[in-house]
């Protein structure tokens, strides 16, 4: 309908023009079809524009429902019935009781947090340990430590704790995972000692 609409005004239009002369001081004069195809193009060109603008927002609203659609939050803590350590080097970490793992992006095995998409993530670490012996807990971006969490050895002290936090901007796949150094321990048993983390927010 739109194509027969469009060859009756380019008719129109042909056989208009021969009714009309210009002369060396006026310029030359459209009939009414010829206007009306004008603006025929001109809402065409305007319909174009805002087909592109449409299919431009919706795949900016399909990457957020994508970006706001990932999930990574987990929470594990030490297992064991006694101390962990003191060890000879320092040794990763690892938690094997998971309490929340949203994203699997930590490993239950290895005890290392993989970033599965390039983000700010927050992580946590706290411990309790005893006096005998130095508690101390390092918290490392790939290979570079982070922040860290201490308290020396005492006779007097039976019971230690610490904690420290941190936010970590990662790209996807960066690792993030707690150390105990040589020489230091924890204690294992009751959930005392654990690693958590969330993603804020993507970049």
């Amino acid at each position: 309908m739109f194509l027969f609409i469009c060859l009756f005004i380019l008719l129109c239009c042909d056989l208009n023009l021969g009714q009309f002369e210009t002369d060396s001081q006026s310029e030359p004069v459209c009939p009414d079809s010829c206007v009306l195809q004008k603006e025929l193009d001109a809402m065409k060109e305007k319909l174009g524009a805002m087909e592109n603008m449409l299919r431009d927002s919706q795949s900016q609203i399909t990457e957020l429902k994508n970006q706001a659609s990932v999930k990574v939050i987990f929470s594990a803590a030490a297992g064991g019935t006694g101390t962990i350590g003191p060890f000879n080097t320092d040794t990763t970490l690892i938690y094997k009781t998971v309490i929340t793992n949203i994203g699997n992006a930590y490993s239950q095995a290895t005890g290392v947090f993989t970033a599965p998409v390039a983000g700010v993530y927050y992580f946590s670490i706290f411990y309790h340990a005893g006096g005998e012996h130095e508690g101390k807990l390092l918290l490392y971006k790939n290979n570079d430590l982070m922040v860290m969490t201490h308290d020396h050895k005492s006779d007097s002290d039976t019971a230690d704790n610490g904690g420290n936090t941190v936010f970590l901007q990662l790209q996807q796949g960066d690792q993030v995972y707690v150390r105990l150094p040589a020489n230091t321990h924890v204690w294992g048993h009751d959930h005392h000692t654990t690693f958590s983390g969330f993603l804020v927010t993507q970049m």
